[in-house]
C-alpha cells in the first residue's frame, strides 16, 4: 500500500487508512502483510506498535487500556508508568514525537472513540486501522475488503493444498467442485481456511464428497458461507474436542489462558492441552503466543457464535455448559482471592498458596485480567451473582494498583448490582466503597463524595464499624479533593477513631496520614506533625514499607511548615531511603524535590541544585516527565 509511505503527499495532518469488512474477512491479515512489507521497503525505520481492541467482543479495549500496551510497546511499564491517565498521554505524545516514522496498527476497533486519544499529533507516522465497520466518523482513507472474487477462492483452495502436498492433484481433477466448494464457503477467507484444513485430514476422498455433505440452511453462518463448513468440522472432532469447543464458546472472553480452559472442561492442565492443539490443527481455535513459554487460545467470532449457538439449542448442552460456567468462575475467585491477598501481604500475616511474590501475583491478574472483569458482570444472572460479588472484590486491589480506572469502575458497578440483587447490603456497601475511590481517580469528585456516602449509610445500616471506617476515609479523600478541607478532617478523624475500635492498626495509620494531609490543608500543622508521626509508627509496627515512606514524606513537608528544618531534612531522607529501597522512583522524586526546596529556602542553593538534579533523575525513572522538566527547571535557575 503505497498509500502508507510517510513520503507520499497527504492533505491529512495524520494519514490514517482504515479496512473495514465482515469478521474473518481477511481484515488483519492484509493489514499485517502491508505492515511488514512497508517495514521491509525502509518506510518506517521507528518499527511498528501493534494494539488489538477486541471491539466487537463483550469486553472491548479502551483508549486507556491501549494506551498502556503502546507506552509498553514504546519501553514504558511498571514503575515507570506515569500515575495519571493525562500524565500517560502527555509521554505517550512526546515519545512519538520523537521517535523515527512509525506504524501504529489497530487492529479490530469498533468505535472512533476507542482510537481518537492515541492518533498521534504528528505527520510522520502513519496509522492502520481494522473494523467491521465503516470509520466515516474518522478523516481516514476507507478501503471496504469484499469476499474473494470466486477465482481468488479457487486459488487459496488450490496453492493451499498443494503448499501442503505437491502431489495433491484433487483440485486439477476436480475444478467444479473447487468451484462448488469455493459457493458454499461464500468465498469466504474463514470458511475456506476451515475447508482447507478438513481437504487436509481427508486427503484420499474427493473434493466432491465435501461440497455434497457441505448442504446447510440459510441462517447467518450459511449466508457467510461458515455455518456449514463449522458443522462439517465439528462434526469431525472427537467427542472429547467437541465438547471442549463448545465450552471454550461460553468462556467470558474469546481467548483464554490453558488454565481457564481446563477449568472450564474439569480437566487436567495437559489434558486439556492436548485437546487445545487438536482444535488448534482443526482451525477451529488459535494459539496466541504470550511472554515466556505460555500460550493463550482464542476463538474466532464465528466459531464462537457457533459454539454458543449450538449450547443455546440444546437443554442437555446447556446444563454442561453452567456446569463449565461455575467452574471457571469459582477457579478465577480462588486465584483472584490468593493473588488478592499476595498484594495486600504484610509481615506476620499468612503466607498466600501459589503466588511466590508480589510480582507472580500482578502477573497472573495481568493474564487474566479481561476474563476477570468480564466474569464480574455475570452476576448479572442469580446464580453467579453471590460468586461474582467476591471475584470483585479481590479485584479492587489490583486494579486501582494498574490504574486501570474504566475497569474498577466497571467491576464496581457489577459488583453493586449482584449485590442488590441477592440482596445482600454489607457488599452492596463494598461495592459503593470501591465505586468512590474509583470515580475519584478519573476525577469524577461529586459522584464520588455521593458513593462514599451511600457506603457510609448503609455500612451504619447493618451496623459494621470497619466497613464504616473505610467509608469515611474515602469520603475524606473525596471531600478534600472538591475543596471541603474541614469536612475531609471531620471524616478523616472518624475513620481514624472507627478503625481504633476495631483494632485494625493498619487502616488505622492509613487513616492518620490521610488526616495529616488534611490537617496541613487546613493550617494545623503541629496536628498534621502529630498526625504523619502516629501514621509512621504505625506502619513501622505492622511492617508496611512503601506506605512508611509516604509518611515520613508527609511529615517531613509538616515539620518544615512548622519551622522545624532539621527535623525536615532527616524525615525527607528517611524517606528517599526507604522508597530507594522499594523502588518507588516517584517517591524517591518527591522527598528528593522537597528535600531540595527546604535547602532553597534556607539559602542552601549548593545543597539545593544537586537535590532537584536528582529530583529530576528519578521522575525520570518514573516517567513522571513534567516533573523532572520542573525540577530541572529549578536546577537551572541555581546555576
Amino acid at each position: 500500500m503505497p498509500v502508507l509511505n510517510p513520503a507520499a503527499d497527504s492533505d491529512l495532518p495524520v494519514l490514517i487508512c482504515a479496512v473495514s469488512g465482515l469478521g474473518g474477512i481477511g481484515k488483519t491479515s492484509l493489514a499485517v502483510y502491508a505492515a511488514r512489507q512497508a517495514v521491509r521497503n525502509g518506510w518506517f525505520p521507528g518499527g511498528t506498535l501493534f494494539v488489538d481492541f477486541r471491539g466487537y467482543d463483550d469486553d472491548p479495549v479502551t483508549a486507556d487500556q491501549a494506551l498502556v500496551a503502546l507506552l509498553d510497546g514504546l519501553g514504558v511499564c511498571g514503575t515507570d508508568l506515569p500515575q495519571t491517565s493525562a500524565s500517560q498521554y502527555a509521554l505517550y505524545q512526546a515519545l512519538l514525537d520523537e521517535r523515527p516514522s512509525t506504524l501504529l496498527l489497530f487492529d479490530n476497533a469498533s468505535d472512533p472513540a476507542q482510537l481518537t486519544p492515541l492518533l498521534p499529533g504528528t505527520d510522520h507516522h502513519r496509522v492502520l486501522i481494522t473494523s467491521r465497520g465503516r470509520l466515516t466518523a474518522l478523516d481516514a482513507r476507507l478501503l471496504d475488503l469484499d469476499v474473494l472474487t470466486p477465482e481468488a477462492a479457487a486459488d487459496l483452495l488450490t496453492k493451499s493444498l498443494q503448499l501442503t502436498d505437491p502431489r495433491d492433484d484433487r483440485v486439477l481433477r476436480e475444478p467444479k467442485a473447487v468451484a462448488e466448494l469455493g459457493t458454499l464457503c461464500g468465498h469466504h477467507p474463514l470458511a475456506l481456511r476451515l475447508t482447507v484444513g478438513m481437504l487436509r485430514e481427508r486427503r484420499y476422498r474427493s473434493i466432491g464428497s465435501l461440497a455434497k455433505e457441505l448442504g446447510g440452511d440459510g441462517d447467518r453462518m450459511r449466508v457467510l458461507g461458515a455455518r456449514p463448513v463449522l458443522e462439517a468440522a465439528y462434526g469431525q472432532l472427537p467427542s472429547d474436542q467437541a465438547r471442549l469447543l463448545r465450552l471454550l464458546s461460553l468462556a467470558p472472553t474469546a481467548e483464554v489462558s490453558g488454565e481457564a480452559a481446563a477449568a472450564l472442561a474439569g480437566l487436567s492442565d495437559s489434558r486439556t492441552l492436548t485437546l487445545l492443539e487438536g482444535l488448534a490443527a482443526a482451525c477451529l481455535v488459535t494459539p496466541v503466543p504470550v511472554a515466556g513459554e505460555d500460550v493463550r487460545w482464542r476463538l474466532h467470532d464465528l466459531v464462537r457464535a457457533f459454539g454458543a449457538d449450538l449450547v443455546s439449542g440444546d437443554a442437555e448442552l446447556r446444563k454442561e455448559g453452567e456446569g463449565a460456567r461455575e467452574r471457571v468462575l469459582g477457579w478465577f475467585v480462588r486465584w483472584a482471592d490468593a493473588a488478592d491477598d499476595r498484594l495486600r501481604w504484610l509481615p506476620g500475616m499468612p503466607v498466600p498458596e501459589r503466588f511466590g511474590g508480589r510480582g507472580e501475583a500482578l502477573a497472573w491478574f495481568d493474564g487474566e485480567r479481561a476474563g476477570l472483569v468480564a466474569a464480574v458482570g455475570w452476576g448479572r444472572e442469580e446464580r453467579f451473582a453471590r460468586e461474582a460479588v467476591r471475584l470483585a472484590l479481590c479485584l479492587a486491589e489490583y486494579l486501582a494498583w494498574r490504574r486501570y480506572f474504566d475497569d474498577w469502575i466497571a467491576v464496581a458497578e457489577a459488583r453493586r448490582e449482584a449485590a442488590r440483587r441477592t440482596g445482600d447490603r454489607l457488599d452492596e456497601a463494598g461495592a459503593w466503597n470501591n465505586l468512590g475511590n474509583a470515580l475519584r481517580e478519573v476525577g469524577r469528585v461529586e459522584e464520588a463524595v455521593q458513593a462514599h456516602t451511600r457506603a457510609r449509610d448503609l455500612y451504619q445500616d447493618v451496623g459494621d464499624r470497619s466497613g464504616e471506617a473505610g467509608a469515611w476515609s474515602g469520603l475524606g479523600l473525596a471531600l478534600r479533593e472538591a475543596g471541603g478541607v474541614e469536612e475531609a478532617v471531620q471524616a478523616h478523624t472518624r475513620a481514624r477513631d472507627l478503625f481504633q475500635a476495631v483494632g485494625d492498626r493498619t487502616r488505622e495509620a492509613v487513616a492518620w496520614n490521610n488526616l495529616g494531609v488534611a490537617l496541613r490543608e487546613a493550617g494545623g500543622v503541629e496536628e498534621a506533625v502529630q498526625a504523619h508521626t502516629r501514621a509512621r509508627d504505625l506502619y513501622q509496627a505492622v511492617g508496611d514499607r512503601t506506605r512508611e515512606a509516604s509518611a515520613w514524606n508527609g511529615l517531613g513537608i509538616a515539620l518544615e511548615q512548622a519551622g522545624r528544618v532539621e527535623e525536615a531534612v532527616e524525615a525527607y531522607g528517611t524517606s528517599l531511603e526507604i522508597a530507594r529501597e522499594c523502588e518507588d522512583w516517584y517517591s524517591a522524586g518527591l522527598a528528593l524535590y522537597n528535600l531540595a526546596i527546604l535547602h532553597q529556602t534556607a539559602g542552601r542553593p549548593a545543597q539545593a541544585r544537586p537535590a532537584y538534579l536528582e529530583a529530576a533523575n528519578a521522575f525520570t525513572r518514573a516517567n513522571a516527565p513534567a516533573d523532572a522538566a520542573d525540577a530541572q527547571s529549578a536546577a537551572d535557575a541555581l546555576t
